[in-house]
């Protein structure tokens, strides 16, 4: 029987590259997406095309309620089953304290925690009821351990994530059912080819910049990310459950601001907002 993967928010950035990795590793896909029915036609062509294996996507506003169950209940339809289940999609909004929206605070609270939650009891129940042993794998931040400037809200949401699932991992262990995150740090989502003249192009070289400053001098890749959930969701990983693994090159290990002004003072922070890093849609 053909191994069967379900990916939110899987045609852009990191879910790109976790839906190309898993079909790689020949797995059946299906993914949603939030906006560009394009972007996640390209995905499944390039999937077919380069492993032939069968790939489904459809469009879900996961921030709304009831849309995770339906997509949940349509993926498996049209794989037959799941083996896999990557929670990916997601949005990060910068706002101090002072300057928080009830909107923006609602849209990442439903996005970034209720709906992963949702999507995780739809998985582990399915798996339970038809005895399947599989894995589930969510995309939190290297932010749910290391604080900034204007991420409370998301960098709180990510830190709740990580402590739920060591209680999820216990609830569904009985029946060979693992659950971990994986902690991205710094990671280029978009292409410098992406960037240019889209509404992101203040974003050319950050990445280049940013990289000179972690550890292991890059900033990350999409498959850097891919190619640990494709580890978590493997044998090789079997005795591997209730874990938040960072994959962020050392870039919290000393603790460093993620945005440094040359014009600041030592110890000066810089808010996100100043250097228009506003929203970011995965």
């Amino acid at each position: 029987m053909n191994k069967r993967a379900i990916v939110t928010g899987g045609s852009r950035g990191i879910g790109r590259g976790i839906t190309m990795a898993l079909a790689q590793e020949g797995y059946d896909v299906a993914f949603s997406y939030a906006t560009r029915a394009d972007e996640a036609q390209k995905v499944a062509q390039a999937i077919q095309e380069s492993t032939g294996r069968s790939c489904f996507f459809r469009q879900a506003s996961l921030q709304n309620p009831g849309e995770g169950e339906a997509f949940f209940k349509w993926a498996v339809e049209e794989l037959r089953g799941v083996d896999v289940l990557v929670n990916n999609a997601g949005t990060t909004i910068f706002e101090s304290v002072d300057q928080i929206t009830d909107e923006n605070m609602d849209l990442m609270i439903q996005l970034d925690f209720r709906n992963y939650i949702v999507m995780m009891r739809e998985a582990s129940r399915y798996m339970t009821q038809n005895g399947i042993r599989g894995s589930i794998i969510n995309i939190t931040s290297s932010r749910g351990e290391q604080s900034y400037p204007g991420d409370g809200i998301y960098g709180g949401l990510k830190a709740g994530l990580n402590r739920a699932i060591q209680s999820f991992a216990l609830d569904v262990s009985a029946h060979g059912i693992r659950i971990n995150n994986v902690a991205p740090g710094a990671i280029r989502i978009r292409t410098e080819e992406e960037l240019k003249g889209s509404t992101q192009e203040y974003l050319l070289g950050f990445w280049d910049e940013l990289g000179t400053r972690i550890a292991l001098g890059r900033s990350g890749l999409p498959e850097d990310i891919a190619q640990a959930v494709v580890f978590l969701a493997s044998e090789k990983a079997s005795y591997i459950t209730g874990v938040t693994l960072r994959v962020d090159g050392g870039l919290i290990l000393p603790g460093m601001p993620e945005l440094l002004d040359d014009d600041l003072k030592p110890g000066e922070w810089m808010s996100q907002s100043k250097r228009g890093l506003t929203q970011n849609r995965k």
